[in-house]
């Protein structure tokens, strides 16, 4: 047949031409829940040659209907004397093995053996099916054949064999069906198990048909992306449409073109993509970043993650007379002091309120003079604003409120915590349990807020790192300047790492420090960064700087319960500045 001329790599799939198929037909008292098995028939193949043929009747201990014997020619006296299906069904399982299960309308022949396993307590050993409708359904046209029955097919290809209702008959007539069908879609340029399984599961044929744009594609790391052609003042030039990394880029792509691939907008792209291309890329970290850079350059119309990676917020406390928090855009030299990054608003909000209802800091906007009075607001009379504008503390009192606030932001999140615990009890003890939910992850978006700050900034401020770790590829080796990622390379066996990031230090980008507290490439970037090199096993070859958070900087889950309901819980300890 015409998969025995083609032998695809090994790291393609199971290859037609190696794979042992066991195509099986089953006869049955009838189709429903209480019908049995009759007789069973299979024929194993492998590379297009019989190796091997299984028949047996079955005595289902019940009367077999008439219409079934004259459909079948199994009578009751012909399985009068033949062997129960406990004693039948061992030996089929040994036959079949470890092979593919094939049969037409597999889900009618599969039932009854699933059912049988289940009957006699034995597992069903989780064989791949093929079934040869959903093949032929998916393989020939309408004009070709009428129907998609198994004796219509098997005059289609030719079959020697005419389908009685016989087990072993048609089991055989299913092989020359499968046969012609595997020779039909090898033109089509399947040539692996894996290929074929996806004939059968309707994937639409112009998504099929751009399966072969993977096949150049290396199996390596790296960043692959889809784009079309538009018509420019420059020309013809390619548009990215969607961007995606992979361990295995050519494994990755060709799922796009199966249908292991659901997602309605990836069929929507690939359908009007016009090709492929691939970056590759030394490490998976290298990829993560090159894929963020590459959707914020392009912001592909496909990809819905990481298309604005600038749109963040920061909070601000101001560098003035009176200071006051403030949400803002972007970082500026003016002396203020910086927390965040935050993706939404509403996050900072949660953050600006923990903040405020722990102290007592105004809240208005407008520009306080220390030597003229202002009348005070309403938060001055509720308690919730020591009023600086009527000068009910001194700039020197209000200064030292700012320093608190500072020093929350700069690293301990206890004290926020700590000063809701009334609060909270009061909301609990009143039953207002939505509101004390509201507070509760108001104090977590807190907690989780400033362990990212100092996650970000402090790797914003070394200005130079080199580290590496040992994976079964070999060691990854990563140069970060500012806490964007200006090398990487990889040590493979053999190889002198050492020697090789010496190479890498040598080839890196030129990064110039960022405004701190920003870090010189985008904040997600920072992160996946960071998630990389508090990894278990990453070593630290080079550092110019300190790569350090405060202690309480974040709360462990049971010590923000702790501080947050127990009154008596000590919030500063002796000891509790910063470790690194």
């Amino acid at each position: 047949m015409t998969a025995r001329a083609f032998q695809p790599p090994l790291d393609e799939g199971t290859a037609l031409i190696d794979t042992t198929f066991v195509v099986v037909d089953l006869e049955t008292t009838g189709s429903g829940p209480d019908a049995t098995i009759t007789e069973i028939g299979a024929v194993k193949v492998r590379a297009g040659e019989v190796v091997g043929e299984f028949q047996t009747l079955v005595n289902p201990l019940v009367h077999i209907p008439a219409l079934i014997q004259v459909l079948t020619g199994i009578t009751d006296r012909m399985v009068a004397g033949a062997p129960r299906l406990s004693a039948v069904l061992p030996s089929f399982l040994e036959f079949v093995g470890d092979a593919v299960l094939v049969a037409h309308n597999a889900a009618f022949d599969v039932g009854f053996l699933k059912s049988a396993c289940t009957a006699q307590d034995t597992p069903w050993p989780g064989n791949t099916v093929i079934d040869t409708v959903a093949l032929s359904r998916s393989v020939l046209l309408r004009d070709e054949v009428p129907n998609h029955k198994l004796a219509t097919l098997a005059h289609h290809f030719g079959s020697p064999v005419t389908p009685d209702h016989r087990a072993l008959t048609d089991a055989r007539a299913t092989v020359d069906v499968l046969h012609g069908l595997i020779a039909r879609v090898g033109n089509l340029g399947v040539h692996s198990l894996e290929d074929l399984k996806e004939f059968t599961r309707r994937v639409p044929a112009q998504r099929r048909a751009k399966r072969t744009w993977a096949d150049p594609l290396p199996e390596t790391c790296g960043v692959y992306f889809f784009y079309d052609h538009v018509e420019t003042d420059h020309g013809r030039e390619r548009r990215v449409l969607y961007v995606g990394k992979s361990v295995n880029v050519r494994r990755r792509v060709r799922t796009y073109f199966t249908a292991a691939e659901t997602r309605r907008r990836m069929d929507e792209m690939v359908r009007v993509a016009a090709g492929v291309d691939v970056v590759p890329c030394a490490t998976p970290l290298q990829a993560e970043i090159v894929e963020l850079r590459m959707i914020a350059q392009h912001s592909p119309r496909y990809n819905r993650r990481s298309k604005h990676p600038h749109k963040v917020h920061w909070l601000k406390l101001t560098a003035e007379a009176f200071p006051r928090l403030s949400a803002v855009r972007r970082v500026a030299p003016d002396g203020a002091a910086y927390f965040g990054p935050f993706r939404s608003r509403d996050s900072l909000d949660q953050v600006t309120s923990a903040l405020q209802d722990a102290f007592p800091i105004r809240r208005c906007t407008d520009r306080l003079s220390p030597r003229r009075p202002q009348p005070s607001c309403a938060l001055a009379e509720l308690g919730r604003c020591v009023a600086p504008c009527d000068r009910s503390v001194s700039q020197e009192e209000y200064a030292a409120l700012a320093e608190q606030v500072r020093s929350a932001l700069a690293g301990d999140v206890r004290p926020v915590v700590a000063a809701a615990r009334g609060r909270l009890q009061r909301l609990v003890e009143q039953e207002r349990f939505e509101e004390a939910a509201d507070l509760r992850n108001r104090l977590e978006t807190w907690t989780a807020a400033s362990l990212r700050h100092h996650r970000v900034t402090r790797l914003a401020a070394c200005a130079h790192i080199v580290a590496a770790a040992h994976t079964d590829a070999g060691w990854e080796i990563h140069v970060i300047r500012h806490g964007r990622l200006a090398g990487a390379a990889l040590a493979r066996p053999g190889e002198i790492p050492q020697a090789l990031a010496r190479e890498t230090v040598a080839l890196a980008e030129t990064v110039t420090a960022p405004l701190a507290p920003e870090p010189a490439g985008t904040v997600e970037e920072a992160e996946r960064i960071a998630d990389w090199l508090e990894r278990p096993g990453v070593r630290l070859i080079e550092i110019d700087g300190d790569w350090f958070w405060p202690r309480h900087a974040g709360l462990e889950t049971d010590e923000f319960a702790r501080i947050l309901l127990d009154p008596h819980h000590p919030v500063l300890e002796s000891g509790d500045t910063i470790t690194t």
